[in-house]
């Protein structure tokens, strides 16, 4: 078969198509080397699913690998090891399994634990395993076992690779398409479409007037929210600060607004819907987060870097109430001149969730 790519553009597909196949509920094999290490997501656990996989291991013995997050949730005692390797019991059910991944469900499934962890640092497959499940946008909980060859119709990808996926794709970022379209608060501007030559997601930016190359321009970074910018959801301030940064930066006669494909602080957003469930049920946004398994904020801002520079900016002055924006870009090499304030009023249901922000992620509220 013809390829058209060059080899990162190659390795990054690669890690594109077994993310598909984890998102269908299908097995994975993360290699090192020589070794091979067979991954399936938890959350697809079901009657048919664990006697295929079990199959295909033979004798080998199974385990699960959840993150340090999911396993304080449930008090799997922590070793400071960011992915915690556990014990496959011998009672385990396929819904015991959902259940493990997924923490809607643990009040109509109450797990029976306790778990036994395995005492055993994990190595680059088992970080591998649960950032792949990540690039998924599925919950970080797998089954796994070690493999000593390919079986058939599995296919193999790098474990460094998988852990670079996020750099690169940065990296490989292209201008594909832009386009002029007005928008309430300001009628001069234009879309500007980037997308990885791997193939993966993309990001938009929206230019607004013609703002000198020279100066530190107006920018804000808004990470995509479909319930808050399309919906109007009034559990979070998303919309508001979208619309707003377009009509501030209209006003003062041009900038950007770099809308990033990171849903639900990089979850996405079917994560994001357990995340409200889990509120739903008492928690914050920050302990909804971590007893899925994820971290407080898992996003990246090399992207939004990369599009900044291709765009010909070196400085800007950032429209945030949130200070790892600032330093999180300023390590991808953008320089901050100034931080803008940018927040709203609030309304009875995103009260608490701006507290959250104010208290416990360090937003300048």
């Amino acid at each position: 078969m013809l390829n058209f790519l060059n080899s990162d553009e190659q390795q990054q597909a690669a890690i594109l198509r077994v993310a598909d196949d984890l998102r269908r509920g299908q097995p994975i094999l993360v290699r090192e080397q020589t070794r091979f290490l067979m991954v399936f997501p938890a959350e697809f656990a079901n009657k048919q699913t664990l006697p295929a996989f079990d199959q295909i291991i033979g004798q080998k013995n199974a385990r699960l690998l959840i993150t340090d997050n999911r396993a304080l949730a449930l008090k799997v005692a922590p070793k400071g090891w960011p992915v915690v390797g556990i014990e496959r019991p011998v009672w385990f059910t396929p819904e015991d399994m959902v259940a493990l991944a997924d923490p809607t469900l643990d009040l109509a499934t109450p797990l029976k634990g306790p778990f036994k962890r395995i005492d055993q640092e994990p190595d680059i497959l088992s970080h591998a395993a649960i950032k792949a499940l990540k690039i998924a946008r599925l919950l970080p909980a797998a089954l796994v076992a070690d493999l000593d060859d390919i079986p058939d119709g599995l296919l193999a990808v790098s474990a460094e690779n998988i852990l670079e996926y996020e750099h690169k794709e940065a990296e490989l970022l292209t201008m594909v398409a832009r386009a002029n379209v007005p928008l309430a608060g300001a009628e001069k501007a234009q879309l500007v479409s980037f997308r990885p030559k791997s193939g993966g997601v993309e990001h938009i930016a929206i230019v607004v007037g013609d703002p000198p190359r020279g100066e530190s321009v107006l920018a804000r970074l808004h990470s995509e929210c479909f319930t808050g910018d399309l919906l109007g959801s009034l559990k979070c301030d998303c919309g508001e600060q979208l619309s707003g940064a377009i009509k501030n930066i209209g006003q003062a006669g041009g900038g950007l607004i770099l809308y990033m494909a990171q849903e639900g602080r990089g979850i996405g957003l079917t994560s994001k819907l357990k995340a409200y469930s889990l509120q739903d049920q008492g928690y914050d946004t920050v302990d909804a987060n971590t007893a899925l398994g994820f971290d407080v904020d898992e996003r990246l801002f090399y992207p939004a870097a990369e599009m900044i520079k291709q765009l010909g900016f070196t400085s800007i002055r950032l429209m945030t109430n949130n200070p790892n924006k600032v330093i999180g870009l300023e390590r991808a090499g953008i320089s901050i001149a100034e931080r803008v304030p940018h927040y709203f009023e609030t309304n009875k249901y995103n009260e608490k969730y701006l507290e959250v922000k104010r208290d416990r992620t360090g937003h300048l509220l």
